[in-house]
């Protein structure tokens, strides 16, 4: 049993977003920075904590679970600019979005603001904690984080060393990042929706599955990566090979890995293309059992199409709304691909690896959302930001309105 009260928990952490909300840039920042450092100078310490999870995971979890669990100096040096990325990022919070006259000195504005409590469920990914603590510090969110327990050991190191760091930022409320351990604690979570404002699953399509359906709370996230690429028949060889080879082997185990490989039946160079692929390792099969199945792994589904109405009629059944490309040089082909195909990210001539919030410039990602709500794709400061509606008048009254004494202008000012 955890030793400590769930509830009490959440509603700490709803008291830190009010205080969080009206939070200066400059304190958000100062904290930014004290995480960075602190992680630099206790690496150490946090890769010794992994190390323990490797060898009590080893042989218990697939290859690309363990390849996300390991932490090495390379993610060390990505979770640091992470945040150093975030901190370079203009504060999302009190921007005016819109600003209209609704009549003279009655004035409409939009104003970006903190959603307030996210709650985050994450496997085998202790690097997430610290893209998510810095992308929550920016955007005035709290934030409770529930981890796998492959990776307790690492994710109790790396948040001991965030909430060292902000214990010495003066003016940092307490309780804005938590994290809970217990296996309860993902139904206790669900059941928060007093308290918590959006869940953000990070995992498996079980755990994504399991989440929305135990709970009452908005849900924000993706359950699989059924990346897809198609190869137009006016695609360049060179082009389509070095595309192709990037998306499946640069990093099979990542979400936005290519899974289902389109070839047009009049591409003259096909062959070559998927020797090239075996060359590299990559095992290709014609006939899978699941066009919706995620490899995750150096395996690739291909496919021969009669036409790109074909492709983006595959794409659009079978994918999971993740990200898609169409390798071609006709304009006309690539600009239908990138109209018709209803995924969060559709590319020309460019590798599905992009789809990456640290890649998008977001400084980091809380996750990839195939949701068509106010955040898709990467999501990163912008989307953990709602808005609301504010009115500056001298005493206004509707009934002026509808009695006809005046008459509203509705004149945009910004």
């Amino acid at each position: 049993m955890a030793e400590y009260n769930f509830i009490e928990i959440a509603k700490n952490a709803k008291i830190a977003s009010k205080k969080l909300a009206v939070l200066s840039t400059d304190v958000k920042n100062k904290a930014l920075l004290a995480i960075a450092e602190a992680l630099d100078a206790k690496k150490d310490l946090i890769f010794e904590a992994n190390k323990v999870d490797l060898k009590e995971a080893e042989g218990n979890i697939s290859q690309a679970v363990f390849n996300r669990l390991k932490l090495d100096e390379n993610k060390m040096r990505d979770m640091i600019q992470g945040i150093i990325d975030v901190y370079e990022l203009d504060d999302p919070i009190g921007k005016t979005l819109l600003q209209r006259s609704l009549d003279t000195g009655l004035v409409l504005s939009k104003i970006s603001c903190p959603i307030g409590v996210l709650g985050i469920i994450f496997e085998a990914r202790p690097d997430v904690i610290s893209q998510i603590s810095a992308l929550a510090i920016k955007s005035s969110n709290a934030v409770i984080l529930k981890g796998g327990k492959e990776s307790v050991n690492t994710n109790k190191a790396i948040m001991q060393v965030i909430q060292s760091a902000l214990g010495l930022v003066d003016g940092f409320p307490d309780n804005v990042l938590t994290q809970v351990y217990s296996r309860d604690d993902v139904k206790e979570m669900l059941a928060q929706d007093k308290y918590i404002d959006l869940i953000i699953p990070r995992g498996g399509n079980s755990l994504v599955q399991f989440v929305k359906e135990n709970t009452k709370i908005p849900v924000l996230g993706h359950a699989d990566g059924i990346c897809h690429i198609f190869i137009d028949k006016y695609a360049d060889f060179e082009k389509a090979k070095k595309i192709l080879i990037d998306a499946k082997t640069q990093y099979p185990s990542a979400c936005n890995s290519v899974e289902t490989l389109l070839i047009h039946e009049n591409f003259t160079k096909k062959n070559e293309l998927l020797a090239a692929l075996r060359d590299v390792g990559v095992e290709l099969i014609f006939n899978p059992e699941s066009w919706h199945k995620e490899y995750s792994d150096k395996i690739l589904a291909v496919k021969e199409v009669a036409s790109i109405e074909t492709a983006i009629e595959h794409i659009n059944t079978y994918s999971s709304g993740h990200t898609e490309a169409i390798v071609t040089e006709d304009r006309e082909n690539a600009s239908l691909f990138m109209s018709a195909v209803d995924s969060s990210g559709v590319y020309h001539n460019a590798s599905t690896r992009f789809a990456d919030g640290f890649r998008y410039g977001f400084g980091a990602e809380v996750g990839i959302s195939t949701n068509k709500t106010h955040a898709r794709g990467p999501v990163g400061l912008e989307g953990l930001t709602i808005y609301k509606y504010t009115i500056q008048g001298n005493g206004d009254i509707v009934a002026d309105y509808v009695e006809g004494r005046k008459k509203f202008n509705h004149k945009d000012l910004i």
